[in-house]
């Protein structure tokens, strides 16, 4: 097994922000690989999302983004357990990129739990008629309108969409590694995207 050195998991904890003993540890269980070391912290960080996220979050911001043309503006009501997390750089930053997508991406539903029924039927009556079209088995109709469903609500869904910044994450994902790295439930309570 290789040595884990100094250097290496400082340089994991500047990539990461997670504690010293949790970036050895990392190392250690990767024989040394980083990229395969950020990986388990994430595995490990989405563990530790989904364990803070019966934690209240009545504390937060809200955040602003303007476009650089004046005609698109969000307003993102971010939440966290403490107001020691809400002064953070890191929880900030977070907001900030949030709201930067959301003015980018304009997704109209934060999950694809919001998104009324009522819509899905009217786009899945827009499908059925393509199966017609297309000649497609009727009974296989329900796995592809299944597919197309999913597909839908993750597009127009905040939670879902691949993070503008970074596309191998969700905004999901993005949310759960900073609740890995702050130790808090964060929570988007709300946004608005105004434009002109």
């Amino acid at each position: 097994m290789p040595e884990i050195t100094l250097d290496q998991i400082k340089s994991l904890r500047e990539k990461t922000g997670i504690s010293t003993m949790s970036c050895k540890k990392s190392l250690v269980e990767c024989d040394g690989d980083e990229q395969k070391a950020i990986e388990l912290l994430r595995k490990n960080g989405e563990l530790k999302a989904q364990e803070r996220s019966e934690k209240s979050t009545s504390e937060g911001m809200i955040v602003s983004y303007v476009h650089t043309n004046s005609k698109i503006g969000v307003l993102i009501s971010l939440g966290c357990e403490t107001d020691f997390v809400a002064r953070n750089d890191d929880f900030k930053n977070l907001g900030r990129d949030i709201a930067m997508h959301v003015a980018a991406m304009n997704p109209l539903y934060l999950s694809p739990e919001d998104v009324p029924p009522e819509l899905v039927e009217k786009e899945v009556e827009i499908w059925k008629s393509e199966l017609v079209k297309e000649k497609k088995p009727q009974h296989i109709w329900d796995k592809i309108l299944e597919g197309k469903i999913n597909k839908f609500t993750n597009e127009i869904s905040l939670l879902k969409q691949p993070f503008v910044k970074n596309p191998d994450l969700t905004i999901e994902k993005l949310i759960s590694e900073h609740i890995a790295k702050l130790g808090e439930n964060i929570q988007i309570k709300r946004f608005v995207r105004l434009s002109i």
